[in-house]
């Protein structure tokens, strides 16, 4: 007896039963086209008669046209097409195999099933098809064809639904009264910091943020503390892509910041009072309760962050990405620009910051023409980093008088410039930086009087 191989039995999956059923549903009951309308397509159909079928009842839809046998028929022979879908008395025969029209949704979702079902399949073979040309193609651009057909498959009809405003407007209702009834939350993500959630109400869902500032300003010491705050404080899942220092320098600077112990200590094992000791073992308690996740891969890819972000939401929940820094990241194409490769950089991340659903807080580096100008930093230093300006929800700059002068009146005062907000208000704030811990903190906490709460609210009118 000859073994057939398995393959060469294997029909790709359909149901032509239910593929009957909702075409008769609708030939009975021309609503039941707007029950299925935004879920299936001609292509959902597995039989190239019931394509046809359908194809023509969307155009019969469209010109709100009765859908019956006969409209049907006429259509269909008008695109001399009747013949090839076996006339009229196939029409009939469908209609006849209705169990029930107003199961018309039950059986549209079958035929759906099915076809993501072989879309799977076809996209399993295009990736296997990839894989086995080894052309000269750059693997990151395989990678990223393979990824798009398998998440195209998830972009299917029924995944692209419209929201109706009418429908919208009590979810807008509910969120204002809440918001009234509670002043003091927030809309967004919180930041820890008080005054800055007071501007930008939180980092809001699907926006990209941008901390940009001149070397050793502090842009990885505010984001890290925005990540330990938000994971320890309001118990948020914060995913952290570092590309220029490894997850135990990382640790260290959350720890110390965490404990309030000394860093350079920490680092150099110099802990002598018993107190340090005791408030590291507090401060290592609650960071091992955050959900903080860390990759450390230095020259990470677009390609390869989107793909542990879409798993670390799936798996984990992802509340915020940070990445540090910008710059850092690799393309899967070499381009003879910084420009357009930070570019690409910046689009994706607002891209992926708006498929996830969640605020993506990116690190850029500023130009040199800053220093050499003087003063604050300003959005058009920006321009050289490509689209970052164009791209970016909210455009942060770190600024230190206290950097490059021997004597100033605001040591580790660093200014927080929000030069670009678009859905709010601009303005500034004033942190503490603590250098011993490497840390930001509130004014109030460093117990610096003079640099009081009210001080602040004077700056913000300024703007």
């Amino acid at each position: 007896m000859v073994k057939t191989r398995k393959n060469e039995l294997r029909i790709p999956p359909q149901n032509i039963d239910s593929e009957k059923a909702v075409l008769g549903s609708i030939m009975l009951r021309k609503d039941a086209m707007h029950e299925v309308e935004d879920v299936l397509t001609a292509d959902s159909f597995y039989a190239e008669k019931h394509k046809m079928i359908f194809q023509a009842m969307l155009d019969l839809s469209m010109k709100n046209e009765p859908i019956d046998v006969l409209s049907l028929s006429t259509k269909l022979g008008e695109q001399k097409l009747l013949d090839a879908v076996g006339g009229n008395q196939y029409l009939a025969e469908i209609v006849n195999v209705v169990p029930s029209s107003t199961n018309v949704k039950h059986y549209g979702g079958i035929v759906q099933k099915k076809f993501i079902l072989r879309s799977l399949i076809d996209a399993a073979d295009y990736v296997s098809e990839l894989a086995f040309e080894e052309g000269d193609d750059h693997m990151d651009d395989i990678l990223d064809l393979a990824e798009k057909k398998i998440f195209g498959v998830v972009s299917s009809p029924k995944n692209q639904k419209f929201t109706s405003l009418k429908d919208a407007l009590p979810e807008a209702w509910e969120r204002l009264e809440r918001l009234h009834e509670h002043k003091d939350s927030l809309r967004g993500l919180p930041t820890g910091f008080k005054d800055l959630d007071n501007i930008l109400s939180g980092f809001q869902k699907s926006d990209l943020i941008i901390i940009a500032a001149r070397p050793s300003m502090g842009k990885t010491t505010l984001a890290l503390d925005i990540a330990r705050m938000t994971a320890i404080l309001h118990e948020k899942s914060v995913g952290i892509f570092s590309l220029e220092m490894s997850s135990q320098q990382l640790v260290d600077r959350m720890l110390s910041a965490e404990s309030r112990v000394n860093a350079w200590n920490l680092r150099t094992g110099r802990l002598s009072a018993d107190k340090e000791f005791s408030q590291l073992r507090d401060s290592l308690d609650k960071l091992s309760k955050a959900k903080i996740y860390i990759d450390d891969t230095p020259g990470n890819s677009i390609v390869r962050m989107k793909a542990i972000a879409r798993r670390l939401k799936a798996e984990k929940g992802l509340d915020l990405i940070i990445v540090d820094y910008l710059q850092l990241m690799t393309t899967s194409k070499n381009y003879d620009s910084m420009v357009n490769q930070v570019t690409e950089i910046s689009r994706s991340l607002k891209s992926l910051a708006k498929e996830l659903d969640i605020p993506v807080l990116a690190l850029s580096q500023l130009s040199r023409a800053v220093e050499s100008r003087g003063g604050r930093p300003r959005l058009s230093d920006l321009r050289d980093s490509g689209s970052i300006e164009q791209d970016a929800d909210v455009v942060m700059f770190i600024h230190r008088e206290d950097k490059g002068k021997d004597e100033s009146e605001k040591t580790n005062i660093a200014e927080i410039l929000i030069e670009k907000h678009r859905n709010g208000p601009t303005g500034k704030i004033e942190l503490y930086f603590d250098e011993k811990t490497t840390t930001f903190l509130s004014l109030e906490k460093s117990g610096m009087s003079e640099f009081s709460a009210a001080k602040i609210a004077d700056s913000l009118d300024e703007f």
